[in-house]
């Protein structure tokens, strides 16, 4: 199996080569055949590939230790479906995984858009393929998962591909085994949507640069495009929540975001896709912001490479980084390359980019998109020089420097606070230009209720103003929203007499874009909320107790009544049991759990946790076991109550129903023909 993975790959390289020349040559040619050979070569590729990926996941399920890749990342002990995720457990095997997920959205995307797109389909397969076959080459040279391992002659072992001189085939007992911290459930599925979401957004960039190739610059694309940036926009958002929700309870150090290089690559490509998703609108209504959509489309791409570039070369470290490999210098060579590139095709493009219609106002909807525009790619530029400072850094001044949250939280935070802003006002401007005066009238309902909303909080909650300020945003958003729905529901009553109900229904199914939007922006502020709640009124307590020993935090009653002891297939388990009481009631017991695996990896990584959570819509109570003394006798705690955490699962949940419904196929009614009865004809 080894042999059909690397022969498949080497195959699918030589062929993707041959559809880069073909497509390219038959589009400046306008010869058909070749064309359609291009096109196939894309096709033949992703079977290539495919094949490959099977092959890696069967000598992975089956424990074929003689394969290096195997014997690093997997063991006999390991659960099953760890064994399935392990393909994109390490470097090399992500990277092929990564090439797969790139052939689907590639067929998928030619199946769908070859004939509708007759100029830039070419293109668009030489494009794809150029990406595909950036990832061959790594695969094949710097990350190839298909090494034999083999003993030399002085005992060492090394990885190759073919018999070293005089070396034999080695085939340990057992292999390494999974990083513990990549066995979790999370973990299985996390990786996947979020490479769902970074590879998806080649597809966008592919769609503009085939169109400036092509020289095919109308305003059709804006429409055909949305739909390819929506989709990983949405796969990109689960990913980077799901990594939260990881890092919440499998880390243990009682918060969702730390701002680390790996995060930080999944937010930057995610705020450009946005901001992307917002401007493209502009292009289709007004033909604006023609030049603007061809640079975020490639920006998205060109940010995950990047971001890549950062977490795999190991030039930063991170806590789920990817270890120092010769894969960064290849990074760096296709970040370089790919922005000249696009840089001369722009520029020789520039002069059929020109806007349809310029900017009236200031203050109107295109206005508003415009602004929230700047401030997304603002925010994901401060975030990359961030991410990237050590690295600045150590270039200038000889040493790594890591700047760290607070240098986020005080750059980004009020640019966040500015985009929400501006999600409440922007929906209740007007195309073209706005009246202030109508501005004013339509904001008095949404500025009463934050005006109602912050006094409560301020009597009841809180006299911080930064919370305050930051609810009372989340409030005015929530206000216009709100007065957006009522208004449609209006309209469509008194047009039509229909019950509220079906008013709402009627008008969210005839403007999917716009409501399912709203509805986004609805997961939005609950985020916010969260974020805000959360940060601000975290309680933590780190405390040793004894047995039937009992502490207190934020009217909590924490009682230590033990330890209990599991054995799973790889690995031991000790748990704590805390008893929880509020107000002298019995809220539950928690486990929190200390992980021990048997493995090299686990040995070399020592004990992982797992937190003891109960969340409800008002707070998570979250317990940290961090060890024991004398049996049993005294046990190690780290707690924190997390006010409103709920809150951001259910607002990701949220904003990804805004998306699939903005996607989701209505049907259409047909008009019917009515028979109306015939008259009698006068005599």
């Amino acid at each position: 199996m080894a042999d059909l993975g690397y022969i498949s790959i080497l195959l699918a390289l030589i062929i993707a080569i041959y559809g880069i020349g073909a497509s390219l040559y038959g589009a400046h040619k306008r010869d058909t055949a070749l064309t359609v050979s291009g096109r196939n070569a894309l096709y033949a590729t992703a079977a290539l590939v495919t094949i490959a990926t099977i092959a890696l996941w069967y000598l992975l399920i089956t424990n074929d230790f003689s394969n290096e890749y195997v014997a690093s990342h997997s063991e006999r002990t390991l659960p099953l479906f760890y064994r399935f995720s392990s393909l994109w457990g390490g470097q090399a095997g992500s990277l092929l995984f990564w090439g797969f997920i790139l052939t689907m959205y590639s067929v998928l995307f030619i199946l769908r858009q070859w004939k509708q797109q007759p100029r830039r389909g070419p293109y668009m397969v030489a494009i794809l393929l150029i990406v595909q076959v950036f990832f061959l080459i790594i695969t094949l040279v710097a990350a190839n998962p298909f090494l034999r391992l083999w003993v030399m002659a002085d005992g060492s072992t090394v990885g190759a591909l073919f018999r070293p001189d005089g070396a034999s085939l080695f085939i340990p007992a057992d292999g390494s085994g999974l990083s513990p911290l990549l066995q979790n459930y999370w973990m299985v599925i996390h990786p996947v949507f979020l490479y769902l979401g970074y590879v998806g957004l080649t597809i966008p960039m592919a769609f503009a640069v085939s169109s400036l190739m092509s020289g095919q610059l109308d305003n059709g694309w804006a429409k055909d495009v949305r739909a390819w940036n929506l989709v990983p926009w949405a796969f990109l958002l689960a990913g980077i929540l799901m990594g939260s929700q990881w890092a919440y309870i499998e880390l243990g150090w009682g918060g969702f975001w730390a701002w680390d290089p790996v995060e930080n690559a999944s937010l930057i490509p995610w705020l450009t896709a946005t901001a992307f998703l917002h401007s493209i609108i502009i292009q289709q209504q007004r033909g604006m912001l023609k030049v603007w959509n061809m640079i975020l489309a490639f920006l998205s791409f060109w940010l995950v490479i990047v971001g890549t570039f950062i977490t795999r070369s190991g030039i930063i470290d991170s806590v789920h980084a990817f270890a120092l490999s010769n894969v960064g210098p290849m990074f760096l060579s296709f970040i370089i390359l790919t922005f000249i590139g696009f840089i001369i095709l722009l520029w020789y493009r520039l002069p059929k980019l020109q806007s349809d219609t310029d900017l009236d106002s200031m203050v109107s909807r295109e206005s508003a998109f415009l602004y929230v525009n700047v401030l997304f790619v603002v925010a994901a530029f401060v975030t990359l020089f961030g991410t990237l400072f050590p690295i600045i850094s150590e270039m200038f001044g000889g040493a790594k420097i890591a700047v760290g949250p607070p240098y986020f939280n005080k750059v980004d935070g009020p640019i966040f606070m500015a985009i929400l802003l501006l999600m409440g006002i922007g929906p209740l401007l007007g195309w073209r230009r706005s009246s202030p005066d109508l501005l004013i009238k339509n904001l008095i309902l949404p500025i009463a209720m934050a005006l109602a909303v912050l006094a409560v909080l301020f009597m009841f909650i809180t006299k911080s103003w930064l919370p305050l300020l930051a609810w009372g945003v989340c409030a005015l958003v929530l206000g216009t929203i709100l007065w957006e729905y009522y208004r449609g529901m209006r309209a469509r009553r008194k047009a039509t007499g229909e019950n509220w109900m079906m008013a709402l229904v009627q008008v969210m199914m005839r403007n999917q874009r716009r409501y399912g939007g709203y509805i986004v922006h609805l997961g939005v502020i609950m985020i916010a909320i969260a974020i805000v709640g959360a940060t601000a009124f975290q309680f933590n307590l780190k405390t040793s107790l004894t047995l039937n020993e009992s502490a207190e935090l934020a009217g909590y009653t924490f009682t230590y009544t033990g330890l209990q002891e599991e054995t799973a297939s790889n690995h031991d388990i000790m748990m704590a049991n805390v008893l929880v009481e509020k107000g002298g009631a019995v809220v539950g017991t928690l486990l929190p759990r200390m992980n021990f695996y048997d493995s090299r990896a686990g040995r070399d990584m020592g004990p992982t946790t797992e937190v003891g959570l109960r969340s409800t819509v008002r707070e998570d109570v979250y317990v940290v076991f961090n060890g024991w003394e004398n049996d049993g006798n005294l046990a190690a705690f780290e707690i924190f109550v997390n006010p409103l955490m709920l809150w951001m699962w259910i607002g990701g949940f949220v904003m990804a129903a805004g998306a699939l419904f903005s996607l989701w196929p209505m049907p259409k009614k047909v008009p019917q023909r009515v028979r109306l009865p015939v008259s009698p004809q006068p005599a």
